[in-house]
């Protein structure tokens, strides 16, 4: 139990797939010498759960992360991103700021169906408001304004900033209800340029190509914009167990700088992906057109916490969806690598690199170079597309500085199937 209410060793994890029966995983402890926390899975859950991700096997043994200021497992997803430390940090000000007490701040409503307890016999989470409505987003834009000048929150104030969100990322967020359901709030936060638009242009541009981004809506505030996305671990009232590339990826191996990008990510889903109708060989496909259209559109924001993965219901435990893509915009940079790996040239921002392991995705250099025609066309058009959603002239010549560099807009015009032809089949060898 807590020895100080803002200072927890111990805390105790449920699961919440259904909010009104939440049901007892087991406890968490902090790890004084590494800075992280373990899983003890409870008896109770061991005879009728299942395993939170692939290093986290239903045993009674502890299970501890294997890298220093991280939770075990699948537990490291239910810790608020950076603007949710923040959020802590600024309105609740714990007497220690570990990553057990990030666990516990975080509420109630955090990423996929885990939840934090400060009790093992019935699930008390941190306390916290419930989600506004979108009526409230002014009110919460202003709140956000005044965490990030570190102005004083009133008592009203402190309340409003507890509705934050967890579905990755650095940037001011929360969580607004939308006809019952819950929808992340991304707010403007200084940038050069108008982002909340240019996210809503680029997620839309990005279902052109092919690819299932996450809904999105843009709102328009006292003097700028914010966009909505809607959360793909959620159903109604159902919450979705859900698990970051970072953890699946790490979860397979025993290193400390386990392999973190697209063709490990394709060769999990094809390992642990539905396979019923052939969904898992739609999804590396798919995973293989989000590459391109990140590397092609700047975006190369693209690590392992902006990939998720969400498990298939408790009859198929174990099985794995590609979530919706999400944080898919320019970051405008021109940096020249991805943060994911791309293929055997590494993170390097090419089109050669994304076609070099083509096959870890389940494609023939023919199916891939096809697909990179796809995508460069509408990428090809991707101008007109933000003129058509508001995105002005100045945001537009900015973005084109990247996006139409001589280092993209070369790939794209240069691109030829051609250069990959499918390797000839060797003849097997005679025995004498």
């Amino acid at each position: 139990m807590e020895s100080n209410p803002s200072r927890f060793d111990n805390l105790w994890l449920f699961f919440l797939g259904d909010p009104a029966k939440p049901r007892f995983v087991g406890e968490l402890k902090y790890l004084q010498l590494t800075r992280g926390v373990s899983l003890t899975y409870a008896a109770s859950w061991l005879e009728t759960g299942f395993r939170l991700s692939e290093d986290l096997p239903l045993t009674a043994n502890e299970a501890s992360p294997r890298e220093p200021g991280r939770a075990a497992g699948a537990v490291d997803d239910a810790r608020p991103d950076r603007w949710g430390e923040r959020v802590i940090q600024f309105v609740d000000r714990p007497s220690r700021l570990s990553l057990m007490e990030y666990l516990y701040f975080a509420g109630d409503d955090r990423f996929g169906a885990l939840g934090v307890s400060s009790s093992p016999d019935q699930y008390l989470p941190r306390a916290t408001t419930p989600v506004p409505r979108l009526e409230a987003a002014q009110a919460l834009s202003d709140v956000v304004r005044k965490i990030l000048a570190k102005e004083t929150l009133n008592a009203q104030e402190r309340l409003i900033a507890q509705a934050g969100g967890s579905l990755g990322g650095a940037k001011p967020k929360a969580l607004v209800s939308i006809d019952g359901e819950e929808w992340v709030i991304k707010f403007f936060a200084g940038e050069p340029i108008d982002a909340p638009l240019i996210e809503h242009a680029s997620m839309t541009l990005a279902l052109k190509a092919g690819i299932r981004a996450a809904e999105t809506r843009v709102l328009n505030l006292a003097g700028e914009h914010a966009v909505v996305v809607r959360r793909f671990d959620r159903q109604g009232r159902v919450r979705r167990h859900a698990i970051s590339a970072s953890t699946a990826l790490r979860a397979l191996s025993p290193r400390q700088n386990p392999d973190l990008g697209y063709p490990a990510l394709a060769q999990t889903l094809r390992r642990l992906g539905e396979t019923a109708e052939g969904v898992n060989d739609r999804q590396m496909r798919e995973l293989f057109r989000r590459m391109v259209f990140n590397i092609l559109i700047d975006n190369t924001d693209d690590h392992e916490k902006n990939h998720s993965l969400i498990y298939l219901p408790a009859s198929r435990a174990g099985k794995l969806q590609l979530a919706p893509a999400y944080d898919v915009l320019p970051t405008n940079s021109g940096q020249g690598h991805q943060e994911f790996t791309v293929g055997a040239e590494g993170r390097e921002s090419t089109l050669r690199n994304a076609m070099s392991q083509c096959a870890l995705f389940g494609l023939s250099n023919a199916e891939a170079a096809q697909a990179v025609l796809e995508t460069i066309a509408v990428v090809n058009g991707w101008k007109g597309h933000f003129e058509s959603y508001g995105v002005t002239g100045s945001d537009i010549d900015n973005l084109a500085d990247r996006i139409d560099g001589e280092a993209l807009l070369d790939q794209r015009r240069r691109f030829a199937p051609q250069d990959y032809p499918t390797p000839a089949k060797r003849r097997p060898r005679r025995p004498f």
